[in-house]
């Protein structure tokens, strides 16, 4: 499960790397985590920023694990539900991103989080799917979730899933509304390994009331209580 990620990255290079108006996205994103509204772009205004909910549950996850029906879709399931399928020739989404976070497990009582980075620690694009839905009171909202694959030889060591991360072909291909069926599945795999890095960070990281620029920053192996570990 991937439910972490930033976006600390200026606007100015955001919009650079990614080829979109950055208007209103106007402070970094240290800790985007769920249920916070978060910039996506998608296939129908693919030159812009939109604002969607990360994680609030859609209703074609109907009894799914919670974790999994509200911020993550494994592309190897993705055809497996109509409705799915139905979102990936329909609604689909990149949401920008410069790190994305996972914990590594030592123990069943101890993890320790690490941030995976492009060389460079320049922006990314990773796929999403989005969905607009009402709630009780008849309000319209739209949501995201990412969409997850399994772990090139750089992430396997910490994590066994990773978000998919998009090249430039890739996401053209990703928000073209003229791409088959085919065409987006063959997009959907994990990075090159050489093109990534990753290095731990403070287990304050899993605190959502924490959002600051030292979560970003390296720090010694530390699990989530704290306690420093000998390993990396």
């Amino acid at each position: 499960m991937i439910d972490r990620y930033s976006l600390a990255t200026s606007p100015a290079e955001v919009g650079r790397a990614l080829a979109v108006d950055t208007l209103g996205f106007e402070r970094p994103i240290f800790n985007a985590f769920p249920s916070q509204l978060l910039p996506v772009m998608t296939q129908q205004s693919p030159a812009g920023l939109s604002h969607f909910y990360w994680g609030v549950e859609p209703h074609w996850a109907k009894n799914k694990p919670i974790s999994e029906k509200l911020i993550n879709v494994r592309t190897e399931s993705i055809l497996e539900r109509a409705s799915t399928r139905k979102a990936l020739m329909r609604y689909r989404c990149v949401v920008p991103a410069d790190g994305f976070y996972v914990w590594k497990r030592f123990s069943k009582k101890s993890q320790v989080p690490y941030r995976v980075v492009l060389r460079g620690k320049v922006p990314f694009a990773m796929a999403g799917l989005w969905e607009e839905y009402e709630n009780e009171a008849g309000e319209a909202f739209h949501t995201f979730t990412l969409l997850t694959c399994a772990a090139n030889a750089v992430v396997r060591p910490l994590h066994d899933r990773m978000p998919v991360i998009l090249t430039l072909a890739q996401r053209q291909i990703w928000l073209s509304e003229k791409a088959t069926e085919r065409e987006l599945l063959d997009v959907l795999t994990p990075s090159a390994p050489d093109e990534l890095d990753s290095y731990p960070v403070s287990p304050r990281i899993q605190d959502n009331r924490l959002y600051d620029a030292t979560l970003i920053v390296p720090a010694p192996p530390a699990d989530q209580f704290g306690n420093l570990t000998l390993f990396s």
